[in-house]
C-alpha cells in the first residue's frame, strides 16, 4: 500500500513540475528595462530561405522585440533571448552593425539606410532597402530598444548583441577598437583657445578623379556646403550631393561634431597664423584654372586669383585662417625689415640664413681673411607673390641667389684692396656696396637697406692678419700717445694760463692802475702827438710859403742873372774875338804864334821880377875848379833864372830862323821858274 501510494505522490510531483514546465514555456516575463528576442524554433512556413530575419512568421529570429510584461507562448515553439536596453551616454556615439539587410555596393564601405534610419523597426529597415554591415546613421545620447540579433551596438563601454557564434565577439572586439583607436566614440570638439582646425578625411563613396588631389566641396552652393550635410554629420546627404572619398577640402572650425569615424576621421591640425609684419603667399593645388593675372612685363610665373589654382596674386594678410594645408601651402614672408647674416656661428629667427656662411676672400696683397656680413632686406607685402612665384621660397632666394651674387660682389671688392684697405676704408665699402647693391636687389623684387660689413677674420691657423692687426694697434697707440702728449701741453698751457690769470687777479688792482695810467698817458701821448702834427703842419704850410716866395725871387734873380750872363758872355765874346785878332795880328807880326808865346812868358816874368826885386845876374859867383868847363856848369845850374831865359832866347831864335826860313821859301815858291 505504501508503495502504492509512494509512487502516487511521485507521480503527482512529476506532473507538478512537468505543468511548471509548461507554463515556464507558456508565459514569460521581461523587466522594463530590458527586451526580448524571440527566436522562433520551428514553424509550418519552414525556415528563413534568405537571411536572418523571418519577416514571414518562419523559423528564425523575428523581427520584433518584446517589451516589459508578460508575455504567452505556445510551448516547446519559442526561444527568448533576454537582452538589456541599448543606452548612449550624453556626449558619446554608438555605431550599428545590421547582421541583415541588402548586400553593399562595390564602391560602398558602409551601408546605406538612405530609405529609413530607424534602427527600432527591422522589419520595415529590412523592406525599405536597409543594407547590411557597419551603418552610416549613428546613434546619438539616449535609450534605445534595439532588436540585438540584426543590430549590434558597439558604445565606448560595452558591446550590445546577441552573440550567435564564437567568432562575433572577436569580430566586433576588433571593430570597437579600431573606432576608439579613432576616438569615434567622442564628439570632435574645436574650441576657440585651440587655434585648430579639423581636416576631414572621408572612407566611404566614389573615389577621386585622377585631375583631383583632394575632394572639392559638395553642394548646390559651395559656400553653403558645410550646412548641406552638416558638416559630414550626415553621410547620406554627403554621398547623394556627390561627395567623394578622400581628403576633403572642406575643414571643420569651432564646434562640437558627431562625426561617424567609420565613415570619416579628422585630422587636428593648427590654423594658419600670420603675425603681423607678414604676409602668406599661397600656392594652391586646387581650384579652377584662371587667367595669369602677374601682366605682360612678368615672365617667371603665373599670378592667377585667390580661389584658383597657382600662385595668389594677392597675399594673406595678418591674422588666422581655417586653411587646409592638404589642399594648397601658405609662405610666410616677412614684410618688417629681416637680417641677413653671412655667420656660420649665427642664425636669425627665421632661419633664412642657416646655411650662409662668411665671405671667403683673397686681397690684392694676397691675404685670404673670411669676411663677416649681415644685409638688411625689405619685401613689400604687394611684390611678395612675385619674389615666391620667382624663386619657390624665401630661403631658396637666399641660399641660390642671393649668396652667390652677394660673395662675388665683396670677392671683386677685396681683390683691389690689401687688407690694410680692407679694414681701414670699411665705412666707404660699406657705404658704396649699399649703394650699387640696391639696384641688384631691385631686380629681384626686394629692397636693399642696408649693407654691414664686419670685421675681416683669419682662417684656422693663420694668424698673419693678427699681425697686422697688431700693427695697427701699435701705430694707434703710438697715434694715441701723441694725441695724449698734445693733450697734456694743451693742459700745461691752460694751467700755465689759469696761475698767470691767479696771478693776473692777485695783481688786478695794480694793473687796473698801470692800465689806466697808460691809457692816461697813450691819451696825453695822443694829445702831443696831435699838437705836433698841428704844429707841424703849421711849420710845413710855412715853409711852403717861404719856399714858394724864395722860388719865385729865386726865378727872378735867375732871369736877371740869364740876361746879364748873356749880356756879359756876348760883351766877352766879342772882346775875345777882338783880342784874338790883335792876337794873331801880333802873332804874325812877331813871327808867329810861338813867338808870341815866348813873348808874352818873357814879359810876364819880366813884370815878375820887377815886382819881386829878384836879381836875374847873382851878385856873387863861387868857382871851385880850375876848369872852366865845371864852373860853367855850375855857375848854370846855379843860376836857374839865366838858364830859363836862355832857353826861351834859344826858342826865340830858332822861331825867327824857321819864320826867316819860311818867308824864303814863300818867296822862292812865289818867283816864276826860270
Amino acid at each position: 500500500m505504501q508503495n502504492v501510494i509512494t509512487l502516487g505522490g511521485t507521480a503527482g510531483l512529476g506532473l507538478f513540475v512537468f505543468v511548471l514546465f509548461l507554463v515556464s514555456r507558456m508565459v514569460r516575463y521581461v523587466g522594463n528595462n530590458r527586451v526580448a528576442v524571440v527566436e522562433k524554433l520551428w514553424s509550418r512556413a519552414g525556415s528563413v530561405s534568405a537571411g536572418l530575419i523571418a519577416l514571414e512568421g518562419e523559423a528564425g529570429y523575428q523581427p520584433d522585440v518584446l517589451r516589459g510584461g508578460f508575455h504567452f507562448f505556445f510551448p516547446f515553439q519559442y526561444r527568448i533571448h533576454s537582452q538589456s536596453l541599448v543606452t548612449i551616454p550624453q556626449g558619446q556615439i554608438g555605431y550599428i552593425f545590421a547582421r541583415d539587410g541588402a548586400p553593399l555596393g562595390p564602391t560602398q564601405t558602409l551601408a546605406s539606410n538612405a530609405a529609413t534610419a530607424d534602427f527600432l523597426d527591422v522589419r520595415a529597415f529590412l523592406t525599405h532597402g536597409g543594407q547590411k554591415g557597419p551603418q552610416r546613421t549613428i546613434l546619438r545620447e539616449g535609450t534605445y530598444a534595439i532588436n540585438t540579433a540584426q543590430f549590434v551596438v558597439l558604445t565606448r563601454e560595452q558591446i550590445h548583441g546577441l552573440m550567435l557564434n564564437y567568432s562575433d565577439g572577436e569580430l566586433f572586439n576588433q571593430m570597437q577598437n579600431l573606432i576608439a583607436g579613432r576616438n569615434g566614440f567622442e564628439a570632435v570638439v574645436i574650441r576657440d583657445a585651440s587655434d585648430q582646425i579639423g581636416i576631414v578625411t572621408v572612407h566611404d563613396g566614389p573615389a577621386l578623379t585622377a585631375d583631383h588631389i583632394i575632394a572639392p566641396e559638395v553642394g548646390t552652393d559651395q559656400k553653403q556646403s558645410a550646412s548641406f550635410h552638416n558638416s559630414f554629420q550626415d553621410p547620406e546627404k554627403f554621398i547623394a550631393a556627390g561627395g567623394r572619398r578622400g581628403r576633403q577640402l572642406q575643414v571643420l572650425v569651432e564646434g562640437s561634431y558627431f562625426i561617424n569615424r567609420l565613415f570619416a576621421t579628422v585630422e587636428m591640425v593648427g590654423k594658419t597664423i600670420i603675425e603681423v609684419g607678414h604676409v602668406g603667399v599661397v600656392i594652391s593645388y586646387t581650384g579652377a584654372d584662371t587667367g595669369d593675372t602677374s601682366g605682360e612685363d612678368y615672365r617667371h610665373g603665373e599670378l592667377v586669383a585667390r580661389g584658383s589654382r597657382g600662385v595668389w596674386s594677392e597675399p594673406l594678410l595678418p591674422g588666422k585662417y581655417a586653411f587646409n594645408t592638404y589642399a594648397g601651402k601658405i609662405l610666410i614672408v616677412p614684410t618688417t625689415n629681416f637680417i641677413l647674416k653671412w655667420q656660420s656661428d649665427i642664425t636669425g629667427q627665421h632661419k633664412f640664413d642657416e646655411n650662409l656662411s662668411e665671405v671667403s676672400l683673397i686681397t690684392r696683397d694676397a691675404f685670404e681673411p673670411n669676411l663677416p656680413l649681415s644685409v638688411v632686406v625689405h619685401i613689400d607685402y604687394r611684390k611678395a607673390p612675385l619674389v615666391v612665384q620667382r624663386f619657390g621660397d624665401i630661403k631658396k632666394l637666399v641660399e641660390q641667389t642671393l649668396d652667390p651674387m652677394v660673395s662675388a660682389y665683396f670677392k671683386n671688392i677685396a681683390q683691389k684692396k690689401t687688407l690694410i684697405e680692407l679694414l681701414q676704408e670699411r665705412s666707404d665699402i660699406q657705404l658704396q656696396a649699399s649703394e650699387e647693391m640696391r639696384a641688384k636687389f631691385l631686380g629681384y623684387n626686394l629692397e636693399l637697406q642696408e649693407v654691414l660689413i664686419g670685421t675681416p677674420r683669419a682662417t684656422g691657423g693663420n694668424d698673419q692678419i693678427e699681425k697686422v692687426l697688431q700693427q695697427l694697434r701699435e701705430r694707434q697707440v703710438a697715434e694715441e700717445r701723441v694725441t695724449t702728449y698734445e693733450k697734456q701741453r694743451i693742459a700745461a698751457e691752460s694751467e700755465k694760463a689759469l696761475r698767470e690769470a691767479q696771478a693776473r687777479a692777485d695783481q688786478q688792482t695794480s694793473i687796473t692802475q698801470s692800465e689806466l695810467s697808460i691809457i692816461v698817458r697813450e691819451n696825453e701821448g695822443k694829445a702831443s702827438l696831435k699838437m705836433a702834427t698841428q704844429a707841424a703842419e703849421q711849420t710845413r704850410m710855412q715853409a711852403r710859403a717861404e719856399s714858394d716866395r724864395v722860388r719865385t725871387i729865386g726865378e727872378g734873380e735867375a732871369a736877371r742873372m740869364v740876361a746879364i750872363a748873356s749880356a756879359e758872355a756876348e760883351r766877352i765874346t766879342k772882346t775875345g774875338l777882338a783880342t784874338a785878332e790883335t792876337i794873331a795880328r801880333q802873332a804874325e807880326a812877331s813871327g808867329g804864334a810861338r813867338y808870341q808865346l815866348t813873348r808874352q812868358v818873357v814879359e810876364r816874368l819880366a813884370e815878375a821880377l820887377e815886382k819881386s826885386g829878384v836879381d836875374i845876374v847873382p851878385r856873387i859867383q863861387i868857382q871851385t875848379g880850375a876848369s872852366g868847363g865845371e864852373g860853367g856848369a855850375l855857375g848854370a845850374g846855379a843860376n836857374p833864372m839865366a838858364a830859363l831865359i836862355g832857353m826861351l832866347l834859344s826858342e826865340k831864335g830858332e822861331a825867327m830862323l824857321e819864320s826867316r826860313e819860311a818867308a824864303a821859301g814863300k818867296r822862292e815858291a812865289e818867283q816864276p821858274a826860270a
